[in-house]
């Protein structure tokens, strides 16, 4: 078959000028490889120095990624097709002078990673997110851009996207940050859409997914979306004044993507290997629900602290357990409001995200504030050296998540008529709608109106500025929910995997002042005793655990690099916890229950 091709043209409009055309030429002759060769072409430039640079960052993402490492064979003319003087200052910059108010760059681009942040290019789509694409020009970032794809047409190619669609596949965004935050799939998708009215407008909600299943499991999961939409407006009491009357879910579930999903200001890429069928749409619709909670909470109720955007530097910001976590609590909690979980399952459910919050160590260095600092280092981060995250750190969707419920509770146990409902649909009210960047003394403040000063100032100053555990036990008393754990099994501070020879392996660093931990065990050691007695299996390790005296000292032998170690070691009790939904609770404790789970 014939390899992909498509041309896009860029048309920049400067303020002061006439319309100027900057044109893209995109060509996927190599996409078996992931190669697509760009040109692109700057002209009416008034400086003799321009800046052309490749983003280091995503939109949605807090990471440094260096995009420039995938962009090879470049070359830079004049508008006459003169070579001109190229300065790199630094591996993501292409310092440019002496042109003759023209300048025409081709490169080469290679592309093979279907995510939220980067790009792939292959015979079956182009999946573009436009940092990871596209070289860019600072000094023009006040230009309005015109993208035109030229798609091939024997493979059914279509192009959805954010952008704003011109007619005869032209798309336009009024500027730089607008279309660096506007992903692009390209590939033989289906649709689906619906209406949705708000503040007597009226926007449309479409789905574009790409995927190897059947129209009917479409249809099935696009109703699923619908109720999720509609719970997710019920927040907030309004939909968001959608840019042209639209919003895109960008779904690609194929083999070859990385599971995924990053939020954009009118859509979200969803990416998954998870198909449709066996499960899938059960796998993949917590993603739906998390990053359409975005279109309010981050894409217009906006930490200042991202604002703008910067593409050339890592962007940290401090209430990303308010714009992350608080957005992962309502996550799930829409998927029961919707019908697609039940309550007793959402209640249940809570269970593994409380255990790694509460029992981590990490509240010892760092409250959510600070632990939203640690975002460029671990949101889709990488690294080669080590790094002791198991005891430094919580993950700011997660510590957020609980603190939501928390907060959510908490309100609810205060006076029956407040709930963290209200209190987003104020922050959306004050910041959102207006589109005014938020600090942290505003999301403060803003409890403080709406609870009380006694109210704020409590929960700020013991779970916000601190990190104190909230009393789950007597905020869930009154929702009929309950915390049980088995005070006899025995805990170790360690995870263990077994090897291919079924030897128990300390998998990470031991949990800090763990039995594991104090007894001075560490990663990589192999248990070979407990109590003297040997294993061979899984299960027969798992039954010396069960024969455990806690709180005493029992001989454990171990290897650590060749050699065979005797020590003591105290377990003690697991204090891993598991929420259950009490069944049959009275009617007081179920109305309370079905108000803050059912659907608004």
């Amino acid at each position: 078959m014939k390899l992909a091709q498509i041309l896009i043209t860029i048309l920049f409009v400067q303020s002061g000028f006439a319309q100027f055309k900057n044109q893209y030429s995109v060509s996927f002759d190599n996409a078996v490889h992931h190669e697509a060769k760009i040109e692109a072409i700057f002209s009416n430039l008034k400086t003799d120095t321009i800046s052309l640079r490749m983003s280091r960052t995503s939109p949605g993402r807090y990471a440094i990624h260096d995009f420039a490492k995938n962009v090879y064979d470049v070359v830079v003319t004049d508008g006459h097709g003169n070579e001109i003087e190229v300065v790199r200052p630094n591996p993501h910059q292409w310092d440019i002078s002496g042109h003759d108010g023209t300048i025409k760059i081709s490169y080469t681009l290679f592309a093979d990673r279907g995510d939220g942040t980067y790009s792939q290019i292959d015979e079956t789509h182009a999946h573009l997110n436009i940092p990871a694409t596209f070289i860019y020009a600072p000094s023009l970032k006040k230009r309005s851009i015109e993208v035109v794809f030229n798609v091939r047409k024997d493979l059914n190619w279509k192009i959805a996207t954010q952008l704003i669609p011109e007619g005869n596949n032209t798309f336009t965004a009024p500027n730089l940050q607008y279309f660096m935050d506007s992903p692009v799939e390209i590939s033989n998708h289906s649709t689906r859409s619906f209406k949705v009215t708000s503040e007597g407008e009226e926007y449309t909600i479409q789905l574009a997914i790409h995927h190897l299943g059947t129209e009917q499991e479409v249809d099935t999961y696009f109703e699923k979306i619908k109720k999720i939409v509609v719970q997710e407006k019920e927040v907030f009491g309004e939909y968001p004044k959608f840019d042209n009357g639209t919003y895109t879910f960008l779904a690609c579930y194929m083999p070859q993507v990385s599971r995924d999903g990053m939020e954009h200001r009118n859509s979200t890429i969803l990416t998954s290997t998870n198909s449709l069928a066996d499960g899938g749409m059960k796998k993949n619709i917590g993603t739906v629900s998390h990053e359409f909670f975005h279109a309010w909470n981050v894409e217009r109720i906006r930490p200042k602290t991202l604002e703008p955007f910067d593409f050339e530097k890592a962007n940290m910001s401090g209430e990303l357990w308010f714009a992350e976590g608080f957005t992962s609590y309502y996550t799930k909690l829409i998927l029961c409001r919707a019908g697609l979980i039940s309550p007793e399952e959402y209640i249940n459910g809570l269970t593994e995200t409380y255990n790694y919050v509460w029992n981590s160590p990490a509240r010892a260095y760092f409250n959510p504030t600070e632990m939203s600092y640690q975002a460029p280092f671990v949101d889709a981060a990488t690294s080669v050296d080590p790094v002791n995250r198991e005891n430094t750190f919580i993950s700011y969707y997660s510590y957020g998540s609980m603190l939501g419920l928390a907060l959510d509770l908490s309100l609810r146990n205060y006076k029956n008529s407040l709930n963290l409902d209200d209190y987003m649909k104020m922050i959306w009210k004050k910041y959102g709608k207006q589109e005014i960047p938020y600090t942290h003394n505003n999301l403060f403040t803003a409890l403080q109106e709406y609870a009380g000063d006694t109210f704020a100032n409590d929960f700020f100053d013991k779970y916000i500025n601190h990190s104190e555990i909230p009393d789950y036990k007597t905020l869930f008393a009154d929702f009929g929910i309950l915390m049980d754990n088995d005070p006899k099994k025995a805990y170790y501070g360690a995870l263990i995997e077994f090897d291919e020879n079924n030897n128990a392996v300390i998998s990470n660093y031991p949990q800090k002042e763990g039995p594991a931990y104090n007894a001075g065990l560490d990663k990589g050691d192999i248990i070979l005793t407990i109590n003297g007695n040997p294993y061979k299996n899984p299960e027969e390790f798992l039954n010396l655990m069960t024969k455990i005296t806690l709180d005493k000292k029992t001989p454990i032998t171990y290897l650590r690099l060749g050699k065979k170690i005797t020590t003591q070691i105290i377990f003690t009790a697991d204090p891993n916890i598991e929420i259950i939904a009490q069944q049959n609770p009275d009617k007081k404790v179920l109305e309370k229950r079905k108000k803050w789970l059912q659907a608004k």
